[in-house]
């Protein structure tokens, strides 16, 4: 299958993109744009990464691995190709899982000391009711 579109590195403009006969025009437009590419002026389906100095060659593989998640079919320098680039190292986590799972296991089989304070059960004492409170109950009832 023919590619949609090449990507370059250029002198003057940065980051390219050009798009083939085998996409349309208008949805080519349409997904440079959104991928943060613009027309170049005076030439015509030339499309020149936006700010191309803010990290051009990162936001240029990223276009490239987006168009092909979509399905199109994208010829890259090998700069741009995500495919060849070798993706930095995150930081290892051994056994991030199996860890989370084991920490989680433990919190879940053991008591809680937010309320190890309450070791008997709750007594409420009522007011003693006086003198006065007992003669005025018996005076209503009659």
């Amino acid at each position: 299958m023919p590619p949609h579109f090449h990507f370059g590195l250029h002198p003057e403009f940065g980051v390219v993109a050009r798009p083939t006969a085998a996409v349309t025009p208008h949805l080519a437009h349409w997904y440079l744009i959104r991928e943060m590419f613009e027309p170049v002026p005076g030439t015509p389906h030339l499309y020149q990464l936006t700010y191309p100095d803010r990290d051009p060659e990162r936001r240029g593989r990223q276009a490239v691995h987006d168009l092909r998640r979509r399905g199109f079919e994208v010829q890259a320098d090998y700069k741009l190709d995500p495919d060849r680039f070798a993706p930095s190292a995150a930081p290892h986590q051994a056994d991030g899982p199996a860890v989370r799972r084991a920490r989680i296991a433990r919190a879940a089989a053991t008591r809680s000391t937010r309320f190890s304070t309450i070791t008997s059960p709750i007594t409420v004492r009522m007011p003693e009711a006086s003198a006065l409170d007992l003669a005025a109950r018996r005076r209503s009832r009659g």
